[in-house]
Formats: structure tokens, sequence, C-alpha cells
């Protein structure tokens, strides 16, 4: 009986085919023009074949085979289409929103990258808010919020940054996530911190050598990159930068005047 509840207790996966046609209503709301375009992407393929098949005079059996894989191309272009409308449409829905910036790179740690969800600096007034990250190429500072707030918190930020990593190289990239001037907008973030990279000189002893190959491109080894979100960690503790569980940072808690007063 135990082994049955524990079967029947286990959620079911949903099929591919659900999850797409999931994944179609949910852009359909907001991209009514999505039928038109996945009907073109699945057929551009087909007609390709037909009119090559017209043109050439194909045998049945070179019909049959290259119809097929017309349709497969079609499916392939049409869920293709379907991902890419899907995505803009969720980019636009989480632009604008605190904590948009860094739920567009929780699938980017499995490349070496490490975004935590919590950040490092937040204004509870305005929302504005800061997250750091590191990667092989170095460490990220992400801001959302107002350019010129963020940026003086971020001056802050990687000075703090730098007492713990001083004498080395590591670079700190600046991505500031909106709409406005020098920002950098939602669904480009992902890409903004992958081409983040530094270099530095190569320093060759030899003349020739120095001159074809004048830099270096900076990159941690897994160990540099391990002691320096330890270094990092430790920095966040001591710093107490780190915002209490169960708080809710876009709501200034209340105080107890009473409490104050001694009463």
């Amino acid at each position: 009986m135990a082994g049955k509840d524990d079967k029947s207790a286990k959620p079911k996966k949903q099929s591919t085919i659900k999850q797409i046609i999931q994944i179609f209503k949910y852009t359909h709301k907001e991209d009514k023009s999505l039928p038109w375009l996945l009907a073109g992407a699945f057929l551009l393929p087909v007609v390709v074949f037909i009119v090559l098949g017209l043109v050439f005079h194909w045998s049945v059996l070179n019909w049959i085979f290259l119809m097929i894989l017309g349709v497969m191309i079609g499916v392939l272009l049409a869920t293709i289409m379907l991902t890419r409308r899907a995505d803009r449409v969720g980019y636009r829905q989480l632009e604008g929103k605190p904590g948009a910036a860094v739920s567009v790179l929780r699938n980017i740690n499995k490349a070496g990258f490490e975004f935590p969800e919590q950040p490092v600096w937040i204004d509870p007034r305005t929302k504005d808010a800061i997250w750091r990250g590191t990667g092989y190429n170095g460490v990220y500072l992400l801001g959302e919020g107002d350019y010129g707030r963020v940026k003086k918190a971020m001056d802050r930020q990687e000075q703090s940054i730098k007492s713990v990593t001083a004498g080395s190289q590591i670079p700190v990239y600046r991505i500031m996530v909106g709409t406005g001037a020098n920002q950098v907008r939602l669904k480009d973030v992902r890409r903004a911190v992958v081409k983040c990279k530094a270099y530095h000189p190569s320093n060759h002893k030899n003349k020739f050598m120095a001159t074809i190959h004048p830099r270096v491109r900076f990159i941690l080894t897994k160990a540099e990159l391990e002691q320096l979100n330890g270094r990092l960690r430790t920095l966040q503790t001591k710093s107490g930068m780190g915002i209490p569980k169960g708080i809710d940072p876009s709501h200034p808690q209340r105080v107890s005047r009473r409490a104050m007063r001694g009463r």
C-alpha cells in the first residue's frame, strides 16, 4: 500500500506537446501575430521543396523523402520562432520589476557563473539594488534602478571588492540594467555578461612576441574562482550587507515608539 501511495504522490511530468501548447497560449495573449508567424515558418521550407521539385522534376521517391525533410525543417523553424517570441514576451513582462535582472541569469550558473539571488545592496525606499556575481572572467556588479544612485553604490561595492582582492588583477565589470542611457535592456543582460572580458599586458621578454602578442585575456582557474567566492562570502558576512531572513527589503520595518521610550 505504501509503495502505491508513494507512486501516486509523485508529480506527473508534462508531455512536450502540452508544454508547447501552454507556451503558445501564454505567448499568444500578448503576441496576436504569433499564429501567422508560426504558419509561415512551417510552410517556408515545404514551399521551397515543392518549387525545387517542380523545377528539377524529382522522382516519386525523391518527393516523399524531401517532403518529409521539409516538414521536419518546418517544425524546427516553427519551434525556434515560438521560443524567441515567448522569450520576447517574457522579457517585456519582467522589465522594470525588482529582481528581474538576476532572475534572467539563473540558468547561466552552469557555465561557471554564480549570481546569488540575494542583493548585496538595496535601497528599501527606491528599490534600487545591486547583485554581485562571479565567473572565470572576474567579478560582476549588476545594478537595477536610477543610474546615478546605483553608480555611487557600485563605487562603494567595488572598493569593498578591491579590499579583499588587493594585489590581484581581478577585473570588476559593471552592468546597469534598465531602459535609459548607458543601461542594458533586460533581454540583453545575459549577452552583456558573457561579453565582459578583460586583458592584461603579455610582458613578453622577446620584442617580436611582444609585438604580435601584446596582451593576454584574463581568466581565473577553478581553484582561483573558488578562493574568490570564499573571500566575497566572508566580505558579505563581515560587512553585514546581507538582508536578514524574513524581512522584505521593499517595505521599511515598523519600530515601536513605546519600546524606544522604555515603556
